[in-house]
């Protein structure tokens, strides 16, 4: 008897959520748009499709969330950062705010190289994501304006686009983990790097494979440790040649799911990143946020601080490094930066 009932309150205690954590998202839906005869940055015309998960009521304030490269907009409703924000009682609660996550061009569930046309999609861009993204929430979604885009890495670097693509589109913006300069130094050279090597593979053949390229399987190995992770994290965790080679041995013997192609499109897609001439075009409050220890995006370089003087309404926040930041990854544990958000929100009146 004292067991089953020792059963039951176990039980109870699995499947009573904490206050303010729920084990799902309130009103979630997902979608696709067809854009018929999308036109590419590039001159090339095709239909795509635009996947998209939604949260809350399409009547109250519409925020847009873009994710990073090789992510997706559901991959954004995780523990450290979906939980954190849009759960009852959190600062961007989706009973409150309607939240849109769009898988941009190439990624998730929108059109991709993988789908059929391989080597044949078109080469796409940032400004091609951004343009997708915008006939999506205008053309599907009916949204005259934006109260507020969030953006992490990739979508941080679309975010500055948003800004000066369609500077009256929003009221505010929180790109992160971003710089608005041009793609460049160690950063696209180590991009680059992973793409030739891909390239390079005799089994790649133009992008027209019938097995999945060996050499993608240490590329993507290869790139993810030397640009995330940050130091502080790392020391812990490899912290001897005997621990630093078992985690290494791990690291390679798991096998990348995803579709060479689609990972080589993805990254090559910031080769023209450079919103550097556009920054006096925003006109939306500007909340950028990085973290001390991002290997992309280094911040002895000075070149977020350089940017942020040519923006008014414009400020900045760096996250200190420490044994809880992850490098590049940090913005993603969304408890390092939520009290600047509600900051942010009560000072421009989107609360």
């Amino acid at each position: 008897m004292l067991k089953r009932k020792t059963k039951f309150f176990m039980f109870v205690l699995l499947t009573i959520p904490s206050f303010g954590y729920c084990l799902d998202f309130h009103n979630k839906k997902e979608s696709d748009y067809v854009i018929e005869n999308f036109k590419f940055n590039n001159g090339e015309t095709e239909s795509i499709k635009i996947h998209y998960t939604t949260l809350g009521n399409p009547d109250n304030k519409p925020v847009l969330i873009l994710h990073g490269t090789t992510g997706s907009g559901s991959a954004m409703l995780n523990d450290s950062f979906g939980h954190i924000l849009f759960d009852k009682g959190m600062p961007l609660d989706a009973e409150k705010y309607f939240i849109i996550l769009p898988d941009a061009i190439g990624t998730g569930k929108s059109s991709k190289p993988s789908d059929g046309l391989k080597g044949n999609f078109p080469h796409y861009d940032y400004t091609d994501m951004v343009n997708a993204q915008y006939q999506l929430l205008k053309n599907k979604l009916n949204i005259e304006h934006v109260e507020l885009i969030i953006g992490n890495s990739m979508g941080g670097m679309n975010t500055w686009k948003w800004v000066t693509m369609y500077p009256d589109y929003m009221t505010a913006a929180i790109p992160m983990a971003a710089t608005p300069a041009p793609m460049s130094s160690r950063n696209w050279i180590m991009r680059k790097m992973v793409i030739n090597a891909i390239k390079d593979d005799p089994d790649w053949n133009n992008g027209f494979y019938t097995k999945q390229p060996e050499q993608f399987q240490l590329v993507y190995n290869y790139y993810n440790i030397a640009t995330n992770g940050g130091d502080i994290a790392w020391q812990k965790q490899a912290y001897n040649t005997e621990e630093t080679e078992k985690i290494l041995k791990d690291k390679l013997n798991e096998r990348v799911s995803m579709d060479a192609n689609d990972f080589l499109y993805q990254w090559d897609a910031a080769r023209n990143y450079d919103p550097t001439n556009d920054l006096n075009k925003i006109k939306a409050r500007i909340l950028a946020i990085n973290s001390e220890d991002d290997e992309r995006n280094p911040a002895s370089t000075g070149l977020m601080e350089k940017a942020i003087q040519k923006i008014p309404n414009a400020k900045y926040y760096l996250i200190p490094a420490s044994e809880k930041t992850t490098g590049h990854g940090t913005t993603m544990l969304a408890d390092l930066w939520k009290t600047q958000l509600i900051i942010f929100l009560e000072e421009n009146n989107l609360n």
